[in-house]
């Protein structure tokens, strides 16, 4: 048998052998910047799709907990029967009872004020004292006058008597006891002149001295001493203002005029109760004074005056107070807190709880309310759970975990204290006098 013959190296066979050895694969090209980003975007969008999906999931959850597939933790309290005061609410102005502008009635230098800006005098205390002087020399002027008129009087009337006595012997003319007669009684018209003027200088000394007409607060000082003020000077001297008591004047629409008038008539006392501009805090207590007799055309109001004792001086001149006067008062009506009663567009209405810790909406008529409660005219009866906090997340039909309840489910009454009332109600039924 023939062999082939092997191929030499140095043959073409070499060439053959090389092309059938397998070839390196090529290196790929370096340098790609933009595929690291496309990777870290990916990455991102997975993570974000993530999380959106978890946050999907637990609303799903919480809607299905408040649908009833859990408790939802709220906050429930009792409808109880509670005392409740109506109420109407007015914008006042505190004002005083009296205002007074120390003026001096007399001309004159200023020469001694007694009084500190911001004092509190009583009426009668020393304010200021003009230069007496003037007013000394006057009434010196006058009595002279008065003695000298009084020393010819006493001459005419010596003279009339003897020439009365002379006419009765007849050795004088009746003419001449007739004109000193008329003389007597010039002279003593003169004395009761000059009696004036001695009277008048002796007053205007006196006012001479200022006192305080009226206990209160003076104001600043208007002048310093050692000026010359006068009777017609505008501002005067300072201001006294009366504090104790005080007054509040506010007004209220026409419709509850007749409310207000029917207790007026019974006469009743109706409490009167002060706040400050945010409506929080309660400054003073009083009563209604007096009713203005006619309605302001331009804004439907009538004005009402209410006066404080304001032993405090928490009231002051000017001041803008909220004002709350009570009208009348509803007795063991029943009532929840205002935040339990909502309004939507079905109209108010309540969460209610029942025995399966279930709630159902149910509508309801209120009527006025009172700190912090409401009455209930229609749609609950005392005893009934209402839910107080946490009504956002509820729905007909959730179902409910009690976490804050008060003991036996009948929480004490607030706004109980009672207000001082006399007289009969409208129906003739005795009315509560306070305690």
């Amino acid at each position: 048998m023939n062999k082939r013959p092997e191929p030499s190296a140095g043959s073409g066979g070499g060439k053959l052998a090389a092309a059938a050895a397998p070839q390196a694969e090529p290196t790929p090209p370096a340098g790609r910047p933009w595929l690291r980003w496309v990777i870290v975007a990916a990455v991102v969008l997975a993570l974000g799709y993530w999380i959106v999906g978890r946050s999907r999931a637990g609303a799903t959850a919480a809607a299905g907990r408040g649908a009833g597939f859990g408790a939802m933790p709220v906050t429930a309290e009792a409808v109880r029967r509670a005392d409740l005061n109506v109420t109407l609410v007015a914008l006042g102005t505190v004002t005083p009872v009296r205002t007074v502008t120390l003026r001096s009635r007399v001309d004159g230098a200023l020469d001694k004020i007694y009084f500190k800006e911001g004092q509190t005098v009583e009426a009668g205390a020393p304010i200021a004292d003009l230069d007496p002087r003037p007013f000394q020399v006057q009434k010196m002027q006058a009595a002279a006058q008065l003695a000298k008129d009084t020393a010819l009087l006493e001459n005419a009337r010596v003279d009339l008597q003897r020439f009365q006595t002379l006419l009765a012997e007849d050795s004088v003319a009746e003419q001449q006891v007739v004109t000193q007669a008329a003389l007597v009684r010039q002279y003593e018209a003169a004395l009761k002149v000059d009696q004036a003027q001695v009277e008048s200088a002796a007053l205007q000394l006196a006012y001479a001295h200022i006192t305080a007409p009226l206990g209160g607060r003076i104001g600043l000082r208007a002048v310093d001493e050692g000026n010359i003020v006068h009777s017609s000077d505008a501002n005067g001297i300072a201001v006294i203002t009366q504090l104790r008591p005080i007054t509040v004047l506010f007004a209220i629409p026409q419709d509850s005029v007749q409310a207000v008038l029917k207790n007026l008539a019974d006469g009743d006392e109706m409490v009167v109760d002060a706040y400050d501009r945010d409506g929080r805090t309660k400054l003073a207590a009083g009563k209604l004074m007096t009713m203005d007799n006619q309605v302001d055309p331009a804004t439907g109001t009538v004005r009402l005056r209410a006066v404080f004792p304001n032993a405090d001086d928490a009231l002051f001149p000017n001041q803008f107070v909220n004002v709350q006067l009570v009208v009348d008062r509803l007795e063991a009506v029943p009532a929840v807190s205002t935040a339990a009663v909502q309004h939507g567009t079905v109209g108010t209405y309540v969460y209610v709880v029942g025995a399966d810790k279930k709630v159902a909406l149910r509508k309801v008529e209120v009527g006025p309310s009172d700190r912090g409660l409401i009455s209930i005219s229609k749609g609950l009866a005392p005893g009934e759970l209402v839910v107080v906090d946490g009504v956002d997340k509820l729905r007909e039909g959730s179902t409910v975990e009690l976490v804050g309840r008060e003991a036996g489910g009948t929480p004490a009454a607030a706004g109980t204290t009672k207000r001082a009332w006399s007289g009969k109600r409208p129906d003739g039924s005795a009315r509560p006098t306070g305690q």
